[in-house]
């Protein structure tokens, strides 16, 4: 990857300064997503789609399938899922589904020295994980990089040292081991204060910390009510056969239209029974009982749910690689 950045002719500064509002209309930010992707997928050698199976990233997933679809010179790219071993059941279920019907095919990104001893040793979320159990690989990390200095840890994925190992270092072995350049995500300014300032298409460059690639971000523009917009307006009557094509907007768990189970839409049934994050089963609760489209988005937090809110955080392992 030394001459990296040299077959690239992307704009890193596009987005700098801006925010949902430069994009007045639905219309205006899925045409910016999709010009972001096509991009994407042009000026990058091997680029990947980040896809947890929650909304924005099956959004941003969509918007990728619809771009290859249109032109015969483009490939439909893998899709990176990180499996943090804390999943929603339900959620995995979901992305192995919808990776089939749309043809996608499905890398899962797991820290395997973690995952052995948990398995090894029949640990559950919360016990403790002695660190020179660990690989010197998971060691470097955790010594090094993060400068922790207990000797052991929790299997919690909420946590600093959880998070890193099980998110940031499965994602970034993932990267190095699969040469990819350019990791296409669904993340979105409004969601946290740590991803205002991103532009659509942002470096990770440094060796020391990650293997050097681009981030390329098509739904920046996003507000979490256009999201939903976005679904049941466009995604969901595009792909559902027998859906109104104009469009509906399921008011609770059981209000589909005749004929439409859950398995038909690409929509997590998790957002339907009032969540509105999809993080880890064990630190994440539903934010209200009616489904996460018709919560109050704003007056309320996207992440209320989950256990780890806290930008202090977020900025840190965002420092390290993580999303």
């Amino acid at each position: 990857m030394s001459e990296f950045s040299d077959y690239l002719d992307v704009d890193y500064t596009d987005g700098e300064g801006e925010s949902p509002d430069e994009y007045p209309s639905i219309e205006h930010k899925i045409e910016k997503a999709l010009e972001v992707v096509e991009t994407g997928l042009r000026e990058y050698r091997n680029p990947a789609v980040m896809w947890t199976g929650g909304k924005d990233s099956t959004l941003t997933l969509y918007f990728v399938k619809e771009v290859v679809e249109q032109y015969d010179d483009l490939e439909m790219p893998p899709a990176v899922f990180i499996d943090h071993y804390q999943h929603f059941d339900e959620l995995i279920e979901f992305a192995e589904r919808w990776a089939d019907r749309w043809d996608v095919e499905l890398l899962y990104a797991r820290n395997v020295d973690v995952g052995r001893y948990v398995d090894e040793h029949g640990l559950d979320p919360g016990d403790d994980i002695p660190v020179a159990e660990l690989s010197e690989h998971n060691q470097h990390h955790i010594r090094n990089i993060l400068e922790y200095e207990e000797e052991t840890f929790p299997f919690l994925l909420d946590t600093y040292v959880g998070n890193h190992l099980l998110k940031t270092v499965a994602l970034n072995d993932t990267l190095e081991s699969e040469n990819i350049d350019g990791i296409i995500s669904g993340i979105r300014w409004d969601e946290q204060e740590a991803r205002a300032d991103e532009t659509f298409f942002s470096p990770r460059h440094d060796p020391d910390i990650y293997p050097p690639h681009d981030r390329i971000q098509p739904i920046l523009q996003f507000m979490e009510a256009d999201v939903w917009d976005a679904f049941w307006y466009f995604v969901v009557p595009e792909t559902v056969e027998g859906y109104p094509e104009e469009g509906y907007v399921p008011q609770g768990f059981d209000d589909l239209p005749e004929g439409i189970t859950h398995e038909d839409i690409p929509v997590s049934p998790k957002y339907f029974a009032g969540f509105r994050s999809l993080g880890s089963e064990i630190s994440t609760d539903k934010s209200a009982e009616e489904p996460a489209w018709l919560q109050d988005m704003e007056n309320t937090t996207e992440r209320a749910g989950r256990a780890q809110d806290k930008e202090d955080l977020m900025e840190r392992l965002r420092d390290l690689g993580y999303m």
